[in-house]
């Protein structure tokens, strides 16, 4: 696919939001500030769950379409292992269409991606075993030894190809965004916090020099539970650690931007648990993200579809809406990612932009 120029701008979506504040009544808070001066939707659109065929391939594009039509949404969260590569691919092309179309402009998009998990092409025509054999090991980008648990690797050189991969997939010659997918997870229990340290350090070196040749805005940290659990834990992590490497490698200029972690009715932990701390104050993830000029995202705020069945219903909100306000009005957050592939679901999601966030005491009569 060729790649586009062009990034996320603070003056691109800005602007994206003033059409759709302007033209569809939408809440004025819907759109949020974010690191890099930034106008995002307090919701994105994820794209992790579904099947490796073409009909998911539609239902994304389809998604991305509706969103940007609707001009409520411009986050798209997806990574490279996410359906083998079709889901970076099926967003690729659902923006080069949008663009070619003039619905849209790159600078008021703002595309994150993740890189960490081994990923083989489901459209390769080889299995994913010799996938990897033919394309990562065989010519050195990976080594054995840099595999961790089988599944995720975070080597510069392995790196460096995956961002290239997303890049290619996505059409986009800059990424607003790169995620390590899961890092301080999937190594921390087995490599240890040396060298955990040592390998993140190696990770944010090549970002930076990403950032350098204009070819990535801001880098993350995409977790599960290692920044919610306790502290006595083995598999915790610092926010204040991530930050100090980024110090370390980019000076106060540095490029990681965003963190992002679960948040939901039923795993409320990142606004109750006072699991971080940031010069000696005990804090929650999200405050202290705050207090370290993080950006966050939340992941799976329907428990991969369970809330919108189970979950409560609000006033005239159905349970899916309550469960995706209830995540959007996380104090300090920018918004969760959701993925949603069928118009009905989609739009009836999309209806909470013409509504601002709870306040506190709305929000906080939910967060047991």
């Amino acid at each position: 696919m060729h790649r586009r120029s062009g990034r996320a701008t603070p003056e691109g979506t800005a602007e994206f939001a003033r059409q759709g504040t302007t033209a569809h009544q939408l809440a004025p808070n819907h759109f949020r500030t974010a690191p890099g001066g930034l106008t995002l939707s307090s919701f994105g659109l994820g794209t992790y769950l579904g099947r490796v065929d073409g009909a998911t391939d539609l239902a994304v594009e389809q998604s991305v379409a509706l969103c940007l039509a609707s001009r409520r949404v411009n986050v798209f969260d997806t990574a490279i292992n996410y359906r083998h590569q079709r889901a970076e691919r099926s967003l690729g092309r659902a923006l080069q269409r949008a663009a070619s179309e003039g619905r849209v402009a790159r600078e008021q998009t703002f595309v994150a991606t993740k890189n960490g998990y081994l990923a083989p092409d489901a459209e390769s025509g080889v299995s994913g075993e010799e996938w990897i054999r033919r394309e990562l090991l065989k010519p050195g980008v990976l080594r054995p030894s840099d595999i961790v648990d089988g599944s995720h690797a975070m080597s510069r050189t392995f790196l460096q190809d995956q961002f290239n991969r997303s890049c290619d997939n996505l059409g986009l010659a800059t990424i607003d965004l790169v995620y390590l997918h899961n890092a301080a997870d999937a190594q921390l229990p087995v490599v240890g916090r040396e060298m955990f340290l040592a390998r993140l350090e190696e990770a944010f070196t090549l970002y930076e020099s990403l950032r350098d040749q204009g070819e990535l805005g801001s880098y993350g940290l995409a977790t599960w539970d290692c920044l919610r659990i306790p502290r006595s834990e083995p598999g915790h992590f610092a926010l204040e650690d991530l930050v100090r490497v980024a110090e370390k490698v980019g000076g106060d200029d540095h490029g990681l931007a965003f963190v992002q972690f679960p948040f939901n009715l039923v795993m409320p932990e990142a606004a109750r648990l006072r699991t971080q701390t940031v010069d000696g104050a005990r804090l929650t993830v999200f405050e202290a993200a705050k207090r370290l000029k993080l950006g966050t995202f939340t992941s799976v705020p329907l428990l991969q579809g369970r809330l919108a069945v189970e979950g409560p219903a609000t006033g005239e909100l159905t349970a899916a809406q309550t469960a995706l306000q209830f995540a959007r009005s996380a104090p300090g957050t920018i918004g969760p990612v959701v993925g949603q592939k069928t118009p009905e679901h989609l739009a009836e999601n999309l209806r909470l932009a013409e509504s601002s966030p709870w306040d506190g005491p709305a929000f906080a009569a939910l967060l047991t």
